[in-house]
């Protein structure tokens, strides 16, 4: 038990000096810059303690059990000698990790929404449900594509600066072509998937590989999957606005 909130006084002691600049930066214009009292100090206040608690077991979780068990399906992926299913599994781990991810989401909800009011799209709540959602899946194919691209990579042993710079050169001619309307969202889309879900598991994925592969350095080959998984999406929301 005195463990147990040992290890919770840690976290939290943790995550709040992490914290500290942004909340240092709020307070500072708050105060000095706005001359303003916070609105709802009590509250504000508990929200930061339980955004404190949240990232530390967050945190805490990745170290236990999502990075553990990401590079052990790497490895016992790769172990087994099978390429059609080491790369399936990449797949399915890149678009079951994005097609959840609930800054996706919000981004095709809000892009539906902006798209319909300026006439880009058609209007009505169900025209805007199957654009987002269609959205929302392009750019998981795309992450999935991502991680299948990139785990060949790792076997192939291929420089990763090649496949990036190829990419961003097709990223740019995508662009010249693509509607005007779409080049902002396919932008951010590959923001958006690097984020809380699918950043840790492609990262152990990687590791896990580079690791159990001979000839491979974790350090120089394991890291790069998500720089794909931000490229791709990109590339396929330019095309996603081209032919819908």
């Amino acid at each position: 038990m005195i463990g147990g909130l040992r290890s919770l006084a840690t976290l939290i002691t943790g995550t709040s000096r992490d914290l500290a600049p942004i909340v240092l930066v709020v307070v500072f214009f708050q105060v000095a810059v706005l001359r303003q009292p916070f609105p709802n100090l009590a509250d504000t206040l508990v929200g930061l303690l339980l955004v404190m608690l949240g990232l530390g077991l967050f945190i805490r979780g990745l170290d236990m059990a999502l990075f553990p068990v990401g590079e052990a399906l790497a490895g016992a992926f790769a172990r087994k000698g099978s390429l059609f299913w080491l790369l399936a599994f990449a797949f399915g781990l890149g678009f079951g990790t994005t097609v959840a991810e609930p800054a996706l989401i919000a981004v095709s909800e809000e892009a539906a929404r902006v798209m319909a009011a300026a006439g880009a799209t058609a209007a009505g709540e169900d025209a805007q449900a199957r654009f987002a959602t269609a959205l929302r899946y392009t750019v998981a194919v795309s992450v999935g594509t991502a991680l299948v691209i990139g785990v060949w990579r790792i076997l192939k042993g291929w420089p990763i600066h090649w496949l990036i710079i190829s990419g961003y050169l097709l990223v740019v001619i995508l662009t010249a072509f693509a509607p005007e309307d779409i080049v902002g969202i396919a932008y951010d889309s590959g923001g958006v998937t690097t984020s809380t879900i699918t950043v840790p598991l492609v990262t152990a994925l990687g590791i896990g590989l580079a690791t159990v592969i001979r000839g491979r350095n974790p350090l120089v080959d394991g890291f790069g999957l998500i720089a794909f998984a931000s490229l791709t999406p990109i590339i396929f929301v330019l095309v996603f606005g081209m032919v819908v």
